[in-house]
């Protein structure tokens, strides 16, 4: 399955929560799910349960279903804890790392700044969404001189309060990784144990 590209605020309410990495709007003016009968929404199978956990994923970090599974099989050959591991790996994602030190306003926004090349990781040009950051490592923009608009104003307005395993420098505007992010640093409620059993049989 490819990236989702249609209305985000759909995808908020049918979730029933916000992710931030998606969109900036909040589904809390129209909190039932979407369609004619979404207020008088069923009860949710075990099944469902588990999509939905799996699918806040997908869409909060706009990846595609493949990489999730990748994601998932990385994190069971990791020490510790499967689904801590799941949501570290995704937290370390370079575009994810753009969006929550406050260069992009969304996650795709954050995507599209890596792919044209605005970003620079331990002062080289990268253009890989994917690519895991480590600690130690430094992302500022590639010429910090010549912002972009979206930029200066995801800087003047954060969509979230940066985590604190990432250590601003408010002076050079760049971002250092302090140390790697936990399940409490994801900014959406989450419950990885039916994440981990709907893949459980599936990868």
């Amino acid at each position: 399955m490819s990236r989702y590209t249609g209305p985000r605020l759909k995808v908020l309410r049918a979730l029933g929560v916000d992710l931030p990495g998606l969109s900036r709007k909040s589904m809390q003016d129209r909190p039932n799910p979407p369609g004619q009968h979404g207020s008088k929404q069923k009860r949710k199978s075990d099944f469902g349960l588990k999509l939905m956990e799996k699918q806040k994923l997908r869409y909060n970090y706009g990846i595609t279903e493949t990489q999730l599974r990748r994601i998932v099989l990385k994190s069971k050959t990791m020490k510790g804890s499967t689904g801590e591991n799941i949501l570290s790996l995704l937290e370390r994602r370079l575009d994810n790392v753009v969006f929550r030190a406050g260069y992009a306003p969304t996650i795709p926004a954050a995507r599209q700044l890596v792919r044209h090349g605005h970003i620079r990781l331990n002062n080289r040009r990268s253009t890989i969404p994917s690519q895991q950051v480590r600690i130690g490592d430094q992302i500022t923009l590639h010429k910090p001189e010549s912002m972009l608009q979206v930029v200066k104003e995801s800087l003047a307005e954060p969509a979230l309060i940066r985590p604190e395993w990432l250590s601003w420098d408010d002076g050079a505007r760049t971002v250092r990784v302090a140390h790697l992010p936990g399940s409490s640093d994801v900014p959406f409620p989450i419950d990885m144990q039916q994440v981990v059993e709907y893949y459980a049989l599936r990868t």
